[in-house]
């Protein structure tokens, strides 16, 4: 009996340091995965609602509101949107967003190549940027953004997409959306925009603290024959 319970304690032996220590070690990559998935579920679940629930209010006006004051803001359907302002915005930030699935391969292997330090982000990786995010570059945003941004993709259509982008958009100091823009810029509604005034707002997007819709300029131009383009190919049906 004595024999076989040596065997026994030989059979099991007791747990070596090593073997806590390695324990020890995977606990923080456990909890580390566990956070990770939880982030990854609540975006989703985020985008879900969002798909058809209006968002009230994002981190950009949040900033924005501290260094000027926001003028009133009303949510506007796709359907009521000139149809020349959804082509110039898309002429102006995303001209192949109807055909990729939330990152441009095409543009980012252009600036790569280029080495340009030009940015490349299509208008759902801004649209998940405005809607979810906040503003300052950082790799923790770059990286919710690139999770957030085929999400959107998957769960919203091309035309809720754009909705979201032109009603969360900021077209100058503190004007949100095209309701406001149009209303602040021009003194008419979205639904009446002319396809000059579509291109000069869309013109002011990447940089509407700087720049300004009231007089005419070479991008606005460019958007403006780019807009004309997108409706005779047939672009424009899908939004």
């Amino acid at each position: 009996m004595r024999h076989a319970g040596m065997i026994l304690r030989r059979a099991h032996p007791p747990k070596t340091e090593p073997a806590r220590s390695a324990r020890r070690r995977g606990r923080p990559m456990f909890w580390l995965r566990f956070l990770a998935l939880r982030a990854v579920l609540v975006m989703l679940g985020s985008v879900a609602i969002y798909g058809v629930v209006n968002p009230p209010h994002t981190w950009t006006m949040v900033g924005a509101a501290r260094q000027h004051p926001l003028t009133p803001r009303e949510w506007t359907r796709l359907a009521d949107i000139a149809p020349v302002m959804r082509r110039a915005v898309v002429a102006a930030e995303d001209a192949n967003f109807c055909s990729h699935w939330g990152f441009d391969m095409v543009e980012i292997r252009k600036v790569v190549a280029s080495g340009s330090s030009r940015g490349a982000s299509t208008i759902t990786q801004q649209t998940a940027k405005n809607a979810f995010l906040w503003q300052t570059r950082s790799w923790p945003r770059k990286a919710a953004e690139t999770i957030l941004t085929p999400q959107i993709e998957a769960l919203w259509s091309k035309a809720r997409i754009l909705e979201v982008y032109l009603n969360l958009a900021e077209f100058g100091p503190g004007i949100f959306g095209i309701h406001a823009a149009a209303r602040d810029h021009f003194g008419t509604t979205p639904d009446r925009l002319t396809p000059v005034q579509a291109a000069r707002l869309a013109a002011v997007l990447p940089n509407p603290r700087q720049r300004s819709p009231s007089g005419p300029s070479a991008r606005s131009r460019a958007i403006l024959d780019g807009a004309e383009t997108i409706a005779r190919d047939g672009r424009a049906a899908r939004f």
